[in-house]
């Protein structure tokens, strides 16, 4: 597990602008069974994250006319149950973080991986959301 002091800056790029912090099983079902659209980050400490995934995620929220009604996030590394718990949530999709995924009604309709953050700009991540934003929102 990562120390607190690592994570706990990271995490607040995104709980400081909007999203729910999921760190316990019980707090990611219950905000994937929510009726609507949900974006969910897996956050990670990797620099794609930094550099790309979280940046990315922030501007097409910021930006985008449509958007999700629920904004969520866990990481992994830290928060290991509830990343374990959402995880259940992305199949078929192996283990991934960083990882957005975009659900439904509880159901996936959109997902980035890792490799496809990696070697991408911010606003590559933010354009992909956006038109699964103007799709599913």
């Amino acid at each position: 597990m990562y120390p607190s002091e690592i994570v706990l800056p990271m995490k607040a790029e995104l709980t400081s602008n909007g999203f729910e912090d999921l760190s316990t099983p019980e707090a990611v079902e219950n905000a994937i069974r929510q009726s609507g659209t949900t974006l969910l980050v897996i956050n990670s400490v990797c620099g794609c994250s930094a550099g790309t995934a979280r940046p990315g995620v922030l501007r097409a929220v910021q930006n985008a006319p449509k958007k999700p009604e629920h904004l969520t996030t866990s990481f992994a590394g830290y928060d290991i149950d509830a990343v374990k718990k959402a995880r259940t949530y992305l199949l078929p999709y192996p283990s991934s973080s960083p990882a957005i995924a975009l659900l439904k009604d509880g159901q996936l309709v959109h997902m980035i991986e890792r490799h496809m953050i990696e070697g991408c700009s911010a606003d590559m991540i933010a354009a992909n959301l956006q038109e699964a934003f103007e799709q599913h929102c």
